[in-house]
């Protein structure tokens, strides 16, 4: 089969960075692309332009869509509004879920505090999104805040802007009656729980759910090599 292409979303206040790690344990798998979603602020045109990054990919090529947090709420509308076939999907710390009401006053509280204070904020997110054993690891702590910091309190509110305003994906899920779909999630991710992931996972027919054991909501940079390792199987089980 012709090596697949592989389009990495990164999540929020994330650039291609967060995904480095498990596109290196991957790259003699797939061809591997990672669109920038820091200039949108809106879910249909992040996956518009995330398209763009496979213009070039021939029709017979497969396709897969992997997403990362807010990745995934992008992945999902890709599938949406899918120019081409979609070979597979993967789902890593996300939910197919639209932003609920009385979590918008969090969101906008976000916005506030990054516009006011990002390093601080930063900071604050990424405490929250960490298992407790990974926030005294130096050099995670400190790529990961380097990453935040780099994207910045204005691309940040873009981003938090798109994820207020994201669709309900539920019925969509229900139809991938053959896509390969995998849905990966730390075990202690309490930015979007476990539940979450389980409802994602029990509404696709050709789900694999898969948890990150010592993971919280940085998967990809808290624990590369089991996320890779999943991705690994599941781009095998790609047509």
């Amino acid at each position: 089969m012709t090596r697949p292409v592989l389009l990495l979303l990164h999540g929020l206040l994330n650039d291609e960075r967060v995904w480095d790690p498990v596109a290196q344990r991957l790259g003699s798998r797939a061809d591997i692309r990672i669109p920038n979603l820091r200039t949108q602020d809106n879910m249909v045109q992040m996956a518009h332009d995330a398209w763009a990054a496979a213009a070039d990919v021939a029709a017979d090529t497969p396709v897969a869509l992997a997403g990362f947090s807010m990745g995934g709420y992008v992945a999902l509308q890709m599938l949406a509004d899918a120019p081409r076939p979609v070979a597979g999907l993967a789902l890593v710390d996300t939910s197919c879920r639209p932003e609920a009401a009385d979590n918008i006053p969090v969101r906008e509280a976000t916005v506030a505090a990054l516009l006011r204070d990002v390093d601080a904020e930063t900071l604050a997110i990424l405490r929250r999104g960490l298992h407790a054993d990974n926030s005294a690891n130096f050099p995670l702590v400190s790529q990961a805040l380097r990453i935040m910091r780099d994207v910045g309190a204005d691309a940040g509110v873009r981003q938090l802007r798109a994820i207020i305003g994201r669709g309900d994906h539920r019925a969509l899920l229900a139809g991938l009656s053959m896509m390969p779909t995998l849905v990966l999630c730390g075990r202690t991710d309490r930015v979007t729980p476990l539940a979450l992931s389980q409802e994602a996972a029990a509404l696709i027919p050709a789900a694999t759910l898969a948890v990150i054991e010592d993971a919280g909501h940085w998967a990809p940079l808290e624990r590369p090599d089991e996320v890779a390792l999943h991705l690994g199987r599941w781009l095998d089980r790609l047509q």
